[in-house]
């Protein structure tokens, strides 16, 4: 099953072009221990990210003293020349290769300095958080384990310094959980596919636990570190085009450990959400041993 998701998961980034898993440098990651770190908040003070973003940070950042900084302003300007800050700030990104030209809001930890651009600034982390534009209430309940996610992403590439760009994808894949027998999934009614949206027709081939529940509930899983809950990290177009991809990730509320991968061109007999073809998979991780009988049953 592990192997099935590293083939698709590489299969996707090199259809797009590049990955976007930043890796530091060991001199980066040393220096990033030193820094302050500065969550860059929206210049727009209406947006409920720049309240959530705060909450997810006192809650779960650990790795650095911190500080709030707004993007527009003069000090945030000041600040990013400084090599001895760091940023967690947000990023637009459009993969050179996508023909679907599709634009991705990502969430990056940068190290300052004495850069023209902030996209020139060093990247050592970085997770998708969704497409550009779709309405935030889709995703800012679950800045917690993002914020969780680029912390642990930042220890383990510190800890082994043979990790970089060119393999840090396959190291995920590849060390993909998997197990969901002992787990209950979460899922919310976005992020199932139309067709395939009941438990009725989920719970007649995922025979593990699943629940249909609320965002409330997945924000309150990630803060209180429910160690049984799973759930569902889908960066989608959320129903505003059909020319778009699909991707879609299980994550451990308590841990930020992935467990699942797969994406997929919407179209008519593929909307977006998990499709029929994902939850059969997930229902085989733990039956089926031999990657042959799997690869027969993809082709």
């Amino acid at each position: 099953m592990k192997r099935i998701i590293i083939l698709v998961a590489i299969s996707f980034l090199l259809q797009v072009g590049y990955s976007q898993t930043s890796v530091g440098t060991p001199e980066q990651l040393f220096n990033f221990s030193k820094t302050t770190t500065y969550v860059v908040l929206e210049s727009n003070p209406m947006l409920m990210y720049n309240i959530r973003i705060k909450e997810a940070v006192e809650k779960h950042w650990d790795l650095t003293d911190y500080e709030f900084v707004t993007f527009s302003s003069e000090e945030f300007e000041k600040v990013r020349k400084d090599p001895t800050k760091s940023f967690l700030i947000t990023n637009t990104v459009i993969f050179e290769k996508d023909k679907t030209q599709a634009k991705y809001k990502y969430l990056y930890v940068q190290l300052g300095g004495d850069y023209e651009f902030v996209n020139q600034m060093p990247k050592i982390a970085g997770i998708p958080i969704s497409y550009e534009g779709v309405d935030e209430d889709t995703y800012t309940y679950k800045l917690g384990m993002m914020v969780r996610f680029l912390q642990n992403h930042i220890k383990l590439t510190s800890q082994h310094p043979e990790l970089n760009e060119r393999n840090i994808d396959k190291y995920y894949y590849k060390n993909m959980t998997g197990n969901l027998q002992d787990k209950v999934l979460y899922v919310t009614k976005d992020d199932l596919a139309k067709g395939f949206d009941s438990m009725k027709d989920i719970k007649s081939i995922y025979p593990y636990k699943v629940e249909l529940v609320t965002r409330k509930d997945i924000e309150e899983a990630i803060d209180n570190n429910d160690e049984s809950v799973v759930f569902v990290h889908k960066v989608g177009p959320e129903g505003s085009k059909r020319k778009a991809r699909c991707v879609n990730i299980l994550v451990g509320a308590a841990d930020a450990n992935l467990y699942y991968f797969s994406w997929h061109m919407i179209s008519d007999k593929k909307p977006e959400g998990l499709l029929k073809k994902d939850w059969k998979k997930l229902a085989k991780a733990e039956k089926k041993e031999s990657l042959k009988e799997l690869e027969k049953e993809e082709n």
